[in-house]
């Protein structure tokens, strides 16, 4: 059986969640947010996604209402939400990718056109056969079930925007030779070599990445490249992996020079190597996530990007590397000299240091719009901040 629906008679929770969630487009612009999850239970400083939702034991009938609680470069994710939305829940976890059936998820994420949100009706692995392309104006949204996507093929958005990923489990992702899959909108779609990455963005924009834990990929765990901007990458944990997080192509892609990314609150460790991110070309707001050691390093890049790394914990692994950050210099570009790596109000533990540039803070400034601005926590809070990091253990009928 597949749950497809939008009728407000049937499903009278969700056309209220409409209602709800235009009121708080409203309200979001015009008042302070909410008083935390964490301030609640335990005066500490706030983590602003989750005291967006998770105060509400009644999450579950508003889903809604999660599109509206992102922060930095994406912005608010007020596409995904509407009257219009197509609410499609996930009850098999088998996988066609040509011949996608009704209740997969490859269905959904493929099949329906318009605006979806992709829920799951209980707790599943699912084992993709090849790569799954999501369509624009998608939302999956893990909570309430423990999701895995591992073993095989994961996920991609290709010239796709307005997408948020919010507390799936993915790992043991595996490269994949040339194939053709079923793509947005329904078309069959051909696919090159891939890399066993957990997520690729490529050319997306508009793109939110939440809640999800990542671990033990054969390539990388996300990559965003290829002209990929406007992305916020908050909450999520990412362990036991070499290469982590790449922003950008390669460095004859200068396209990526339009690049902007966000991370926040995100926890990275333990086992991490190196990546987290490596950045070419653009520009990356880093900021009160934890870094639980590294072997290599932290914060890299080439082709002079710009990164601001504000209110972070660095704790530097006992033995071995102490520095956070990595460099590699093309001659065709300048020196490390003209680079632009500054840390601002970050903790280093463990001996840590940060190589930065003299450049003054307001060249790494990220000129946020009103509607992705936010407010930067003390380094000090970073733990408290961070302890949800992951998908979410929670309920349908409780607080997550």
């Amino acid at each position: 059986m597949v749950f497809l629906y939008h009728d407000s008679k049937r499903y009278p929770n969700y056309a209220n969640s409409w209602c709800f969630v235009s009121l708080a487009i409203v309200t979001l612009l015009s008042t302070t947010p909410h008083p935390s999850f964490a301030e609640k239970s335990s005066k500490s400083a706030a983590n602003l996604i989750d005291s967006c939702w998770r105060w509400n034991s009644n999450w579950a009938s508003n889903r809604q209402e999660l599109a509206l609680c992102s922060v930095g470069f994406a912005g608010k994710m007020t596409n995904n939400v509407g009257s219009h939305v197509t609410f499609y829940q996930v009850t098999d976890p088998s996988d066609n990718a040509l011949h996608p059936n009704p209740g997969t998820l490859r269905y959904g994420a493929t099949m329906i056109k318009g605006k979806k949100w992709i829920t799951f009706q209980r707790d599943m692995r699912i084992k993709l056969d090849k790569p799954l392309l999501i369509s624009s104006f998608t939302a999956i949204d893990g909570r309430g079930a423990n999701i895995h996507i591992a073993g095989n093929a994961c996920l991609t958005v290709f010239k796709a925007s307005n997408i948020i990923i919010h507390g799936l489990r993915i790992h043991h992702c595996r490269s994949q030779p040339p194939s053709s899959v079923m793509g947005p909108d329904g078309k069959p779609f051909p696919v090159g070599q891939v890399d066993g990455d957990a997520v690729r963005l490529i050319t997306a924009s508009k793109v939110w990445i939440d809640h999800n834990t990542f671990y033990e990929c054969e390539d990388g765990l996300l990559d965003v490249t290829r002209g990929s901007t406007d992305i916020t990458i908050s909450n999520n944990w990412f362990r036991d992996q070499d290469k982590v997080m790449l922003l950008g192509h390669d460095d004859g892609y200068v396209r990526d020079k339009n690049m902007r990314v966000t991370l926040v609150y995100n926890h990275f460790g333990p086992n991490c190597n190196q990546r987290m991110p490596r950045i070419r070309y653009g520009y990356a707001h880093v900021v009160n996530n934890l870094y639980r050691k590294w072997s290599q390093y932290a914060i890299g890049g080439s082709m002079n990007p710009s990164v601001k790394s504000e209110a972070n914990l660095f704790i530097a692994p006992k033995r071995g590397n102490k520095e956070v950050t990595w460099r590699k210099v093309s001659n065709s570009i300048g020196s490390k000299s003209s680079w632009k790596f500054r840390s601002v109000g970050d903790i280093f533990e463990n001996e840590a240091s940060f190589l930065q540039t003299s450049l003054p803070v307001a060249g790494v400034m990220p000129q946020y719009k009103r509607i992705q601005s936010f407010l930067v926590a003390h380094a000090k809070a970073v733990r408290s901040l961070t302890r949800s990091s992951g998908a979410l253990k929670c309920t349908k009928t409780s607080r997550c």
